[in-house]
């Protein structure tokens, strides 16, 4: 049912925070983002991604750069991205940085890329959203060749054409992990398990349980495409404190003003409390103390067939203590007991 040992992560949006009611500049976030990937491989936790954002309160713009800087400051733990809009990025560029990343981070890095569902890259770049599937097929089908190919002859609609072409810093065999991310599209799903790649589900709203269709339609086109079982991970917005209360408190606090300005800008439902803590109890806002978000996690994982959980834990002007606590607590208390819980389950099945 479930890979052991499940693995923990941490994804960053690169979200400003603050520091005795002090707003932390860009370039101070940025250093904290490095110090928070320390305190993550000292709790234990096993990944640190950093998305691809481009909008005020956000430094993520440059994730290879920040996960270089990681690098060097840490020694274990993994090294990716929440997402990397693929379909806005050049795939000879990308396989050079994190080919680059994973040569000096010693073999740690790894990707998750997707369409995106913010769009702001698109004007940013000069892309056309008309093209927004037909970018994403056509930059996919060349990053997987690039990786798991010695040498490349390819020609596409939207880049220049490459003739046996050998990229350097050449990466490990076969590239390096690199997973689909998933928001709800089935065409997303089958996409991945045509290519055989891991599969991570982004549910930022609503019922976990309800993305069970999309893992079954995976698994079953994963053995159709003639591939063997891959992971499957999840990332959700989350936050851990010592008692629920002080949890579902400051979360509240931070959350509302965000939710308020994406449901302005996107349609969402507005950010009632009673929303808000349906959202926690049954939906997919894992915000709580340790043995609450544990129990939640290791159902999701149940349900959804999970190897990995990604906690993208900072959102804006949170602050830095209590970002700090909460992968504190992920670390040496929310980790463990899923893991505990998920070892006596398989136990009795």
């Amino acid at each position: 049912m479930t890979a052991t040992p499940f693995t923990f992560g941490l994804n960053s949006f690169g979200e400003v925070a603050t520091d005795a009611d002090r707003v932390l500049d860009d370039a101070e976030t940025a250093r904290l983002l490095v110090e928070e990937a320390r305190h993550a491989e000292s709790v234990g936790l096993d990944v640190f991604s950093i998305g691809e954002h481009y909008r005020p309160g956000h430094v993520d713009t440059a994730a290879p750069v920040l996960l270089a800087a990681i690098a060097t400051a840490t020694e274990r733990i993994r090294l990716g991205t929440s997402v990397t809009v693929l379909s806005t990025n050049d795939p000879v560029r990308l396989y050079h940085d994190f080919s680059t990343l994973d040569a000096v981070s010693n073999g740690r890095a790894q990707l998750v890329v997707g369409r995106a569902s913010a769009t702001d890259s698109f004007p940013l770049f000069g892309y056309d959203m008309s093209d927004y599937e037909e970018l994403f097929e056509e930059k996919l089908e060349l990053l997987m060749r690039l990786q798991r190919e010695d040498s490349v002859t390819w020609s596409g609609a939207f880049r220049a054409p490459l003739s046996e072409q050998r990229l350097r810093p050449r990466m490990r065999p076969g590239g390096i992990p690199t997973w689909i991310g998933v928001g709800g599209s089935p065409n997303s799903v089958l996409r991945a398990a045509r290519y055989g790649l891991p599969l991570m589900l982004a549910i930022i709203g609503g019922r976990p349980e309800r993305f069970a269709r999309h893992v079954d339609l995976y698994q079953r086109a994963l053995q159709q495409a003639g591939h063997g079982p891959q992971p499957i991970g999840q990332h959700s917005l989350g936050f851990v404190a010592d008692t629920d209360e002080e949890a579902a408190e400051t979360w509240w606090t931070y959350w509302k003003p965000v939710v308020t300005s994406l449901a302005q800008e996107r349609g969402f439902y507005p950010p009632t409390w009673d929303v808000y803590r349906d959202e926690i109890d049954h939906g997919a806002l894992y915000v709580g103390s340790p043995d609450t978000v544990a129990r939640k996690i290791a159902t999701a994982a149940r349900d959804l067939s999970l190897s990995r959980f990604d906690l993208k834990y900072d959102i804006m002007h949170l602050p830095r203590e209590a970002r700090a606590r909460s992968i504190e607590l992920l670390g040496r208390e929310v980790a463990p007991r899923v893991r505990e819980l998920l070892t006596k389950e398989s136990r009795h099945v």
